[in-house]
């Protein structure tokens, strides 16, 4: 089931801001099997899908997103789906359609048992997680995952348990300088320099270092500013990602920022503020390796595959970021072996995926 639901999920176009085809084709899936499904509206994004199943012990939410980056240039394998080998190619077939469906085969498998012999599950398929995580937060505002005590994300893993993950600002840096004439520009102090001598200076900040996570990191992302004709410019602009680990918070990368201006002695004035965004930060997350729910998945795995998932931590932002943080539950990410996300000749593993799906239904079993 779970790669014929692969190919119908990579064949349906849904990048992000785009997913009300694709949401409609989960519900109906869902509700052809037999589950009554609630559409949650995300203004401009279509709809959240949400199914129940009833069971007994602990309430699971099974969480995948059905959002795509936009088609990059450069494939040459057929977009919308192609198999070679084990390798099934096609547009957020591992990023993460993969993990979508093997979640939907799983769910629909565990409704084929008693209640007694099954969790309760929440199905949860979400828009914009490329983008904004509009989705994620939607469903976590509305209250209706209060009652979860565990959440499984199926991002593209390579069959690796991730339990945490760095959080993330995007931080807007403003320099104001001041006008003068271009061939003077002694009687000026020109913004764009000043703005390009300090990011080229970020790399002198120190890191705090998380015996998880890491460190945390900057990136320039954009950087912009302009002469008013012949003129030295008197404001520049940067917009700069800055990834955090737990300990790190807004105020301290403010002011990290405000003492680099001081050290590099920056000329003229700065601004430092976040850079506007529909939703709450992402806040970075770690799960104890300890935790009951940690140790069924890994009893599972070692169950299914034979030995236990190698235990990592994310680099980068997710919903599970959100399902870590804002609904503070347990967050476990694992998802097939593939390769090139965001990127042409996007692929996963037919085999993985078919093994993942079994650990899921292990898991699931477990809980009861």
């Amino acid at each position: 089931m779970e790669f014929d639901l692969l190919k119908e999920l990579v064949s349906i176009s849904s990048p992000f801001g785009k997913e009300e085809e694709i949401s409609r084709f989960i519900a109906s899936f869902l509700e052809e099997h037999g589950f009554d499904v609630e559409l949650l509206p995300v203004e401009g994004f279509g709809s959240d899908v949400v199914a129940y199943l009833p069971g007994r012990s602990y309430t699971v939410v099974l969480n995948g997103h059905m959002d795509t980056v936009n088609l990059s240039p450069g494939w040459t394998k057929n977009p919308k789906g192609e198999l070679e080998g084990d390798r099934f190619y096609g547009l957020g077939s591992a990023d993460m359609k993969a993990g979508l469906a093997a979640l939907l085969a799983a769910f629909v498998e565990m409704a084929e048992l008693p209640r007694k012999e099954r969790p309760t599950v929440i199905f949860t398929a979400v828009v914009d997680e490329e983008g904004y995580s509009r989705g994620a937060w939607e469903l976590i505002r509305s209250g209706r995952l209060d009652k979860a005590d565990v959440v499984l994300v199926a991002e593209p893993t390579n069959e690796r348990l991730m339990l945490g993950a760095r959080g993330r600002f995007v931080v807007q840096v403003e320099v104001f300088g001041k006008k003068a004439h271009a061939a003077r520009p002694h009687e000026g102090l020109n913004a764009i320099e000043e703005l390009g001598r300090f990011v080229g200076s970020l790399w002198k900040i120190r890191f705090r270092n998380h015996r998880k996570l890491g460190v945390g990191s900057y990136c320039t992302l954009r950087i912009e500013g302009s002469a008013d004709g012949l003129s030295v410019p008197d404001y520049a602009r940067a917009i700069i990602d800055r990834h955090i680990v737990i300990g790190e918070d807004w105020e301290r990368v403010s002011s990290e920022l405000l003492n680099l201006a001081e050290r590099v002695k920056l000329k003229g004035d700065i601004r430092i503020s976040k850079f506007e965004r529909p939703t709450p930060d992402m806040l970075p997350y770690v799960v104890r390796e300890n935790d009951r729910f940690v140790n069924i998945f890994k009893s599972a795995h070692r169950t299914v595959l034979g030995g236990e998932p190698e235990i990592i931590y994310g680099r980068s932002v997710g919903d599970f970021n959100y399902f870590g943080t804002y609904l503070n539950k347990p967050t476990l990410v694992y998802g097939p072996v593939g390769g090139n996300w965001h990127g042409s000749d996007e692929w996963v593993s037919v085999e993985s995926l078919e093994r993942v799906k079994r650990v899921y239904v292990e898991f699931l079993k477990a809980l009861v």
